[in-house]
């Protein structure tokens, strides 16, 4: 098992985020609308130090996100901000994401430099993957640089996030990280690409990153490590953790709801709020199994890229399941939140309408089926009976 004796940085980060996820509900109403983001709420981030709280302490952070063994303490900083707005918890996941993979695959040098843009810049980063058929291509030039060509998707944060992976296929096919400092090239975003009914305060455009050229510094690792496991499913924690935040955030609204209108003799009502409890309580619980794996794997997350680890397979699956369980978890908390409050508490401007519209499309994450065909995949391949099919110790 984990130690769960927090150090003072990630204490105090965490006490300071419940502040900031309480101003985000508050504010939550009021950026609501498409072509907003939070911007005060990312004042608030920066000014607490959270925007470098993802880098390793000896570089001005406490390891949020690549340190193994605050995991625990990474999964509830990110379920605060998710409770206090899905919004805001999507964009500061994507910041942890990306500054992840920069302390993983990159070089010295590269990791100087952003460390610097994150902790005394105060530079948002992000992580933007998703495409259609028009994505980016990565070319080598004659003169050593590399110019990109195509757009991608789905860009949270666009406007406001300025350093985001824009990953992209190279000649050979290959998939390519590189970094894009969005405030010394030209894009050109389409707003009207995103108009959802839900998460509208992500910013989450379309961007044409065509003709912006980059020196080779703003490659990082090698082709393919975007890929690799098993960094990239046993990242799913992070969303989830944020998605049991905006679960969290709904059953304290659904309760609050019914007390005021003093229904909580209902025998019905008293049913529906201890299931939701339950729930919330194992997605919880899921949080500290995640961690727990995560740090047992080794010191640092995902461990180290040029050392095999027997138990990777493992924790991907382990991952996987959390992700599906918390997703679960997350539409029956909807449900039970809808039967409760009825209509009249469904309806603008109470923020269980919107939370339940921002969770509803933030749950909507890429390739479910396979994940959970991983873990299925996983527990087929073994002989462990259950009780230490996670843990062989």
């Amino acid at each position: 098992m984990q130690n769960w004796q927090d150090d003072s940085k990630a204490t105090l980060a965490l006490i300071r985020a419940n502040e900031i996820a309480d101003y985000c509900a508050t504010n939550a109403t009021v950026i609501d609308c498409n072509g907003a983001f939070p911007k005060r709420e990312f004042e608030l981030i920066a000014e607490a130090g959270l925007l470098a709280a993802p880098l390793h302490r000896e570089l001005g952070g406490w390891g949020a996100g690549i340190d193994a063994n605050v995991t625990y303490q990474t999964l509830m900083l990110l379920k605060q901000m998710g409770r206090g707005n899905l919004a805001v918890g999507r964009i500061y996941e994507g910041h942890v994401n990306a500054l992840q993979l920069i302390q993983t695959f990159s070089t010295r040098e590269q990791i100087a430099a952003y460390t610097h843009d994150a902790r005394a810049r105060h530079k948002i980063f992000g992580v933007w993957n998703a495409e259609a058929s028009d994505g980016v291509k990565i070319i080598p030039l004659e003169n050593g640089r590399y110019r990109l060509e195509g757009s991608k998707t789905f860009c949270s944060g666009a406007g406001y996030v300025e350093r985001p992976f824009v990953n992209g296929a190279l000649a050979d096919g290959n998939w390519q990280m590189c970094i894009v400092p969005m405030d010394q090239v030209k894009t050109v975003s389409d707003p009207t690409w995103w108009e959802p009914s839900g998460m509208r305060a992500t910013a989450s455009y379309k961007v044409d990153f065509s003709n912006v050229e980059l020196e080779q510094s703003a490659l990082i690792g090698k082709p393919g490590d975007y890929y690799r496991q098993p960094w990239l499913s046993t990242g799913v924690i992070r969303f989830a953790a944020v998605q049991l935040g905006g679960a969290e955030a709904l059953f304290d609204l659904t309760r609050q709801y019914l007390q005021k209108l003093e229904y909580t003799n209902d025998p019905y009502q008293k049913e529906r709020l201890g299931r939701m409890a339950i729930a919330i309580e194992s997605g919880n619980l899921w949080l500290r199994g995640a961690a727990d794996v995560v740090a047992a794997y080794a010191p640092v997350f995902g461990g180290n890229p040029t050392i095999p680890n027997p138990q990777a397979n493992q924790l991907v699956a382990y991952a996987n399941m959390v992700r599906t369980a918390i997703e679960q978890i997350c539409i029956d908390v909807i449900q039970l939140c809808e039967r409760s409050v009825g209509t009249r508490g469904l309806l603008p401007p109470n923020s269980m309408e919107r939370i339940i519209r921002d969770l509803t499309l933030y749950l909507r994450q890429p390739a479910f089926d396979a994940a959970l065909a991983n873990v299925g995949e996983y527990v087929l391949g073994q002989s462990n009976p259950a009780y230490i099919l996670w843990n062989d110790q």
